[in-house]
């Protein structure tokens, strides 16, 4: 096929696309269009009462100099002048909402007709996102808020979705949902693909499950990952059972023993997260294991995170190396002797969440306590602080003013905001979602993995083979 006749294909495509968003949008125009007048409308009407305003204002004038004298008409006098202020703001409002709404009314088919250019940049845009394969029937509420997620995501983010499950639970999911038609219009724009599958491994099985049941639809995400069809997988199911198929399906990478799973923690400083692992992936661990943790955590800090020289540290009960079970000692003694990362020594439970390490690494037994301790301080701290506000009119008012503040605090804290874990140590970028996820936290996540597949945080991880410390 030419090049002009491929040009022309993806022309009419683009137009036949157009259509379909002209009429199924068409209401929405409407809508803005008589925003626009009404915006005008109101403008007239405030404009007449302002101008009615001035009208009494003048006669209150006039009564208030016979009777007070000149005092009382300088006052008078001044609410004129507040009034004519009042009439040139509402008009100036006007103004702005009738330039602000009005390029909104257009038809996209004339744009079209007038400028060949949007066809090219909306093939350009089109090819510039990533696929990303996520396990649709995995986790307590699916597939109803993951695919609510993941069409949110694909608004916000240069991604485009393939969604796997039985596509007619995952329709009726849409239909009860109110989320039919966005679905229809996002498979018709190529942006996301229903991937047929079997049923999810409960979360109450066994991770070896995934063995047996290979059309298990965290089996089928995991494939397109291998197949080169998506650069990253997501799913909110069985975190043993996600791992278990990472490993059989796309390996381990070359030189770690065990993969692990990495959590972002909040901190002091808002800009600068901390990444924990392991948070459960192996309960128990060598030394060894812990060592290649570090490994890990210090390449996704510095491609992820940004941070052009992270600070390592292990968790512990005390700063000094001595302290700690047989495994804290005998890492301690690893850490200490690498070259590659800054190792920061024992950090403390207390030093977590204080900014003073970007990696804090552990057994996957202790650090999904940690974990799970974190995601109740949040709420429990909104609690404390709404218990503690004073009762009556009082604590309206104080409400009033610390809403804002108690929101933003909410939102640091909460554990749906960061979304996912990453599953490192394996040859593909998977991230895990919390059992309970809802749309938010699927879109939290979905931005993690385009952000690890953006930093090219697998091309540096397979760097890590080549450290002598893995070959010996």
């Amino acid at each position: 096929m030419g090049k002009d006749t491929e040009q022309k294909i993806n022309k009419s495509r683009a137009i036949r696309r157009l259509v379909i968003w002209y009429k199924r949008n068409s209401a929405v125009t409407s809508i803005v269009g008589t925003a626009a007048s009404s915006a005008a409308t109101a403008s007239n009407v405030a404009g007449n009462m302002v101008s009615g305003a001035g009208s009494v204002v003048s006669t209150a004038s006039n009564v208030a100099s016979n009777v007070a004298g000149n005092v009382a008409g300088n006052v008078v006098s001044s609410a004129e002048s507040v009034v004519n202020t009042a009439s040139s703001v509402v008009s100036n409002a006007s103004s702005i909402a009738k330039n602000t709404l009005q390029p909104l009314v257009f038809d996209p088919l004339k744009r079209l007709q007038n400028n060949d250019s949007i066809l090219d940049r909306m093939e350009e845009s089109q090819s510039n996102r990533i696929w990303i394969a996520v396990d649709g029937m995995g986790g307590d509420y699916a597939p109803g808020p993951i695919l609510e997620g993941c069409l949110e995501a694909i608004s916000r983010f240069p991604i485009n979705i393939k969604f796997v499950g039985k596509i007619e639970k995952v329709k009726d999911a849409a239909e009860k949902t109110g989320l039919a038609a966005l679905l229809e219009n996002e498979i018709d724009n190529n942006r996301l693909e229903l991937i047929d599958s079997g049923e999810p491994i409960g979360m109450n099985e066994e991770a070896t499950a995934v063995r047996k049941r290979k059309n298990a639809s965290i089996n089928v995400a995991m494939d397109l990952v291998r197949n080169n069809k998506a650069e990253a997988v997501y799913s909110a199911g069985n975190s043993g059972a996600m791992m278990a198929s990472a490993i059989f399906r796309i390996g381990r990478l070359k030189g770690i023993d065990r993969p692990a799973i990495g959590a972002l923690f909040p901190t002091r400083d808002q800009t600068r997260p901390v990444l924990v692992l392991d948070v459960g992936a192996n309960t128990d661990c060598k030394p060894s294991y812990l060592h290649q943790f570090a490994l890990l955590g210090n390449i996704y800090a510095k491609d992820v995170l940004q941070v052009k020289k992270p600070r390592i540290g292990l968790l512990n009960i005390g700063e000094e190396e001595c302290k700690g079970n047989d495994l804290s000692i005998k890492t301690f003694e690893l850490l200490s002797s690498e070259e590659s990362f800054d190792f920061g020594g024992n950090c403390e439970g207390r030093d977590v969440l204080s900014g003073s390490f970007d990696v804090v690494v552990c057994d996957g037994f202790t650090g999904n306590i940690l974990l799970k301790f974190l995601e109740s301080v949040g709420g429990v701290l909104l609690d404390i602080l709404r218990a503690e506000l004073p009762r009556g009119r009082r604590g309206k008012v104080g409400s009033a003013f610390l809403k804002s503040n108690l929101l933003r605090i909410k939102k640091r804290l909460d554990h749906a905001e960061h979304g996912g874990a990453l599953l490192l140590g394996v040859n593909g970028i998977c991230v895990i979602g919390h059992g309970s996820s809802k749309s938010l936290s699927v879109v939290s996540a979905l931005r993690l993995a385009h952000s690890a597949v953006n930093h090219g945080v697998m091309d540096n991880l397979n760097q890590l083979q080549k450290l002598q410390v893995l070959n010996s």
